[in-house]
């Protein structure tokens, strides 16, 4: 038998100590796990995509820092990469929940198993859905992401109001149409979102040749 992963395996790729941008109206500190399947052109942390990867923080140091914010951190966000890909993180959870303060969640939903485990210890998520379901390949380079996606999202829809939802769509022109932002928003309203999010994509971090496939798609078509 396999033994059950703790928050000691976790793969932590950095930590944020002070956010006040990474879980809406709270202050938190920021856990960056690595590893992520998708291959989003846009990702501004690429380097967090290899699973293979070692981390670079062990988590001794979180549960330090914690230590020294109680009553001055109202949470821990979980991001990435993509946390879900990781067995430790409910482990992390409850421990964080155990020391009294909240948890939050980024995620893509790509692994909707782990997704549905972790969910009764979150009380925010961030699901990031990134597309209609015919683009997510375009977006993601992965196809089978929007059915993963879709399973989280309905997972996510059942568990409020306990746990708060914000659903965040990155828009990128090199990948999406207006029509395709159009559509998703309508799919999302249908399936009762009702805090959705549309990002700005940004160039900060992202790959060179993304960067120039940006600025050309920026580049408004001239007419005679």
């Amino acid at each position: 038998m396999r033994p059950t992963a703790t928050a000691d395996d976790l793969q932590i790729a950095g930590l944020t100590r002070l956010s006040t941008c990474d879980w809406p109206g709270r202050l938190v500190a920021t856990v960056f796990l690595q590893g992520c399947p998708l291959d989003c052109g846009y990702c501004h942390n690429p380097e967090l995509l290899d699973p293979r990867t070692a981390g670079t923080v062990g988590w001794h140091e979180v549960r330090e820092l914690l230590a020294r914010r109680v009553g001055l951190l109202d949470g821990v966000v979980f991001s990435g990469g993509e946390p879900t890909r990781q067995a430790g993180l409910a482990a992390a959870m409850g421990e964080v929940r155990a020391l009294g303060f909240g948890v939050g969640l980024h995620t893509a939903g790509t692994y909707p198993r782990r997704f549905a485990e972790v969910l009764p210890l979150c009380d925010w998520v961030g699901l990031d859905v990134k597309a209609p379901a015919d683009t997510y390949a375009a977006v993601t380079g992965v196809a089978s992401a929007a059915a993963a996606a879709a399973a989280c999202l309905r997972l996510a829809l059942r568990a409020r109001p306990r746990v708060e939802l914000q659903v965040r769509t990155t828009m990128d022109p090199t990948t999406m149409t207006p029509s395709d932002l159009d559509r998703l928003t309508a799919e999302l309203r249908r399936a009762g979102v009702v805090d959705h999010v549309v990002q700005e994509v940004r160039t900060d971090g992202t790959r060179p040749a993304y960067a120039a496939a940006l600025a050309a798609a920026r580049v408004p078509t001239l007419t005679a």
